[in-house]
């Protein structure tokens, strides 16, 4: 690491202390100086160049390329360095950051000690400096100041209380996004200089020696030297990851600045213009939709697609459209332009793609372990991966609408309100800082468009096909979490929160508390069971009920609540898969919620264990019920589909959305024992909780309701090719089932196809109603299924999507009648 000496130039202290050694010798003394070099021999971290007009120049390996300057893989844990020493290195590093922040912040702090006299004498008739004189050369040390005190003051209690498991990743992350001060502070220099000089020549105390070095190429020194002792897998290894790209980019955009080949472009301000966020988010364009990436810099939104580039080119963003922050407003209620209408696919187009793109993971995997060749396997992916998009694409149903004060308005469509949130969020805190209207010339949107490639944090889209081998493929199976209680509120509310998890590449709404009432402190208890398919992130977000019909969000009808806070957690493998229940804390805004979660594989979910208490209804073979009833149908499932379709049938969602497990254990309970008041229990209970009643009990029959003995029939009829070869064997079917069976499921069926009905207003088709029951009303015996165990990789398994068609076929079937069973005897010449 060079150190810049100014020759030539005035001494100025308190100029140049803020461009002092990071690694001041009563701090951490880190191994990053002495391990700077690539493999290659090249410098691997920026450096100062010594040139006169102050400006960090990087040098790096391929500077007019872009690429990124990381660690070495060589360097980085888990390839054989012992990962204990690591992490204690990672402590040395960050305590040495801690007492290098201590020495720089109290120097700050001398620096501005002078500048409060020297702002008393400023209106006096001798002054020693003017005002203007007091602003240049003290420009932006107030605000340096305050980030890095900051940042001192939440590094510590860290540092205090030590553990392995801590993460400083978001303060590294959350002072990179402000180094906009610090090339503010750049910008100044050369006239604070000047300023000093003259004024040094009357006065001796602006003479003082100190060496500048830049402390944000020292700062980019310390993330390099984190980066390399943290384990990849430990939660700060990608926020670090983060910190470190955003700070060398910024190194990379001063020297785009200095450079006479290029054009910089800065906010009207004079400020340099920042990346803030960015990602890929549906727009819907002239009726269709467009997936785009989409770039929030400090002081405007720009809307871009990339370019389609000749092959070994480099890729290239076209803009689609900007938009100034200061232009910018969000969709209100009394808008009176018309929005256009969101089509949304049929719900089982987009199972019916869920389904295929299983089908090709599972055919990668096969073809994984065969090891026949590489040019199947990349057909395979490459097809994975244009499924994977359609995906991406269709699913959103979300708006997200902003306008141009001037007119124009855009309407993105987002899957999860939580990511549509952290956009309204940051673009509204963008807006309150002073902000400027401004026009790019086209040389300036060309340039800022150029930069987008290289600054982008979000590097390809979304999709499974996307991650590397080595990625973890998520988890498979069911999610039980428990929404125990929030804390924080300042004011009492009506809340309520929701939860979200991860799903082929998109979050998906999956679960939601009961609204509690006019609290600050709600208590809601409630388990829910959700479905994960490949999911790695369990997102909690908690709202305020709004109850006034007159806030009607226009884009989808519904009412908007807001968004009280929203927060995350990794799923973990080995923290939720263990049979113990794992309590968490969320935080979020100052709301703390408390949850609890574990993990049930689908094998383990779906194992059907024969109750002991032959009394009940639960896990006894429906035989045996029916028989004890004196009833065709068992009494559970005659009183849970009444109940339904009495309250339940225009209920959005329903059978899908989870219902409490509390509250469906009481109810499993009272039809066990019999209770006397279950009616009265019934017409009081949440009716999604009756639906997961009535799930429950077809899930712990047992064996499924069609029979362990024709699973393998069905699942041949089910594939023929012939119309009437199949309709034979799917009617001979359901005639060898047994009577109680059969005459239940049919009664099921009815049900179901009142249920689809109300599509329109429910949501719930036929292809997504067979999909809730069909692995649960058919499913292959245990002994089957331990055969096809080391071949699933995921739920959605050639097998499951068999049984989603099997009781679809009958779903779309016209009316079936027991009595036209029995006698219209069509033979199958299969025995089954």
């Amino acid at each position: 690491m060079e150190h810049l000496s100014h020759r030539g130039l005035p001494r100025l202290s308190w100029i140049d202390t803020l461009y002092s050694n990071y690694y001041n010798t009563d701090g951490y003394d880190g191994d990053a100086t002495d391990d700077h070099k690539c493999q290659d021999g090249s410098e691997a971290m920026p450096y100062i160049d010594e040139s006169p007009t102050m400006s960090p120049q990087l040098s790096a390996r391929s500077q007019d390329s872009g690429d990124a300057i990381s660690p070495s893989p060589h360097d980085l844990l888990g390839t054989g360095v012992d990962a204990e020493k690591g992490l204690e290195m990672r402590k040395m590093v960050l305590s040495g950051v801690l007492a290098s922040e201590e020495i720089y912040i109290n120097q700050l702090e001398a620096l501005l000690l002078p500048m409060k006299p020297l702002k008393a004498t400023a209106t006096t008739s001798q002054p020693v400096l003017t005002n203007q004189q007091i602003e240049t050369i003290f420009y932006k040390i107030q605000d340096i100041f305050e980030i890095h005190k900051e940042f001192y003051d939440s590094l510590l209690p860290i540092i205090q209380q030590w553990d392995n498991k801590a993460t400083v990743g978001h303060l590294f992350q959350k002072l990179a996004s402000q180094l906009g001060i610090y090339k503010a502070f750049v910008d100044n220099y050369k006239v604070a200089v000047e300023t000093a000089e003259k004024c040094s020549q009357a006065n001796a105390q602006f003479h003082t020696i100190s060496e500048p070095i830049d402390r944000v190429t020292r700062s980019t020194l310390v993330l390099h030297d984190l980066l390399k002792h943290t384990p990849t897998d430990h939660p700060d290894y990608p926020l670090l990851q983060d910190a470190f790209r955003i700070s060398q980019n910024f190194l990379s955009s001063i020297n785009e600045e200095i450079d006479p080949r290029r054009t910089a472009v800065t906010t009207p301000k004079g400020e340099a213009r920042q990346l803030v966020k960015d990602g890929f988010l549906v727009e819907l364009s002239e009726g269709s939709r467009k997936l785009r990436h989409v770039f929030l810099f400090t002081d405007l939104l720009l809307c871009a697609k990339m370019k389609k580039t000749a092959v070994g080119k480099h890729q290239q963003y076209d803009c689609k459209w900007y938009i100034p922050l200061a232009d910018l407003t969000f969709q209100t209620l009394d808008d009176s332009d018309s929005s256009p209408h969101v089509h949304t696919l049929p719900e089982h187009e987009i199972e019916e793609m869920k389904n295929k793109i299983s089908c090709i993971k599972s055919e990668i995997q096969k073809e994984k372990k065969a090891c026949k060749g590489q040019s199947r396997l990349d057909r395979l992916k490459k097809k994975m991966f244009e499924q994977e998009s359609w995906l991406l694409l269709h699913s959103p149903t979300i708006p997200f609408r902003i306008h141009n004060k001037h007119g124009k308005s855009y309407l993105f469509l987002l899957s999860s309100d939580y990511e549509r949130s952290e956009w309204r969020e940051a673009i509204q805190k963008l807006q309150k800082k002073d902000l400027q209207a401004c026009v790019l010339t086209s040389v300036e949107l060309q340039v800022l468009t150029g930069s987008c490639f290289k600054l982008r944090t979000v590097h390809n889209i979304p999709v499974t096909s996307n991650k590397d081998d080595d990625e973890s493929p998520g988890l498979y199976g069911f999610l039980h979490v428990i929404v125990h209680s929030a804390k924080g509120f300042k004011e009492s509310a009506n809340l309520y929160c929701t939860l979200e998890v991860d799903s082929f590449g998109y979050f998906v709404s999956k679960a939601k508390t009961r609204v509690f009432r006019d609290t600050t402190e709600p208590q809601w208890n409630e388990e829910f069971e959700i479905e994960l398919e490949g999911s790695q992130c369990l997102r909690i977000l908690c709202y305020e009920k709004c109850y006034d019909k007159s806030k009607l969000n226009k884009d989808d009808n519904e009412i908007v609540d807001k968004i009280m806070g929203k927060g995350q957690v990794q799923l973990d493998p080995q923290v939720v898969q263990s049979k113990n229940w794992h309590m968490d804390v969320i935080e979020m805004n100052g709301i703390k919620v408390e949850f609890s979660m574990k993990f049930t594989s689908r094998d383990l979910s779906l194992k059907r264990t024969p109750s002991k208490k032959q009394s009940g209804v639960f896990g006894v073979k429906i035989s045996v019920v029916t028989k004890r009833e004196r009833s065709k149908v068992p009494y559970i499932v005659r009183q849970c589909i009444e109940e339904v379709e009495k309250r339940g049938i225009e209920e959005v969602g329903i059978y899908r959305i989870s219902g409490v497990a509390t509250d469906i254990q009481a109810l499993k309970t009272a039809f066990d024992t019999n209770t006397k008041d279950i009616l009265v229990m019934l017409s009081d209970m949440d009716i999604n909780a009756i639906a997961g009643t009535l799930k429950l009990y077809f899930r712990e029959l047992p064996e499924p309701l069609l029979t362990d003995r024709l699973y393998p029939a069905f699942m041949e009829g089910i594939a023929l090719s012939d119309p009437a070869a199949k309709e034979n064997c799917m009617m001979h079917l359901l005639r060898s089932l047994p009577e109680p069976n059969i005459i239940t499921f049919l009664f099921i069926l009815e049900h179901l196809k009142r249920v689809a009905e109300k599509e329109p207003i429910n949501k719930m088709s036929l292809h997504n109603l067979a999909t809730v029951f069909g692995p649960t009303l058919l499913r292959p015996s245990e002994v089957e299924s331990k055969a096809h165990v080391s071949l699933a990789s995921d739920i959605w398994s050639h097998d499951v999507m068999a049984q989603v068609q099997v009781l679809l076929y009958y779903l779309q079937h016209p009316p079936i009648s027991i009595t036209e069973l029995k006698r219209n005897t069509l033979y199958f010449s299969t025995d089954v």
